[in-house]
């Protein structure tokens, strides 16, 4: 969810947004500037080496598709 929020800003600093940025991309241009100073993305950063380690991946995704067709075979 996005919440609204008004900034001040000096005028030549919000023409040279408009002017490099764009109008309608000037609020994800912020976001994405300050994102790394107020939230932890340690965890993010984790999954994704997670993520590309292949080797693993693999051994995981085999130990999910064994563990599937172990509940498949139990009695209901």
């Amino acid at each position: 969810m996005h919440k609204r929020m008004t900034i001040t800003l000096d005028e030549p600093v919000y023409e040279g947004l408009h002017r490099r940025i764009g109008k309608r991309r000037i609020s994800q241009f912020i976001e994405d500037l300050v994102r790394p100073y107020v939230l932890d993305s340690s965890l993010d950063e984790g999954y994704q080496a997670m993520a590309a380690d292949t080797e693993r991946e693999a051994e995981a995704e085999e130990w999910c598709n064994a563990l599937a067709k172990d509940v498949a075979d139990e009695a209901r």
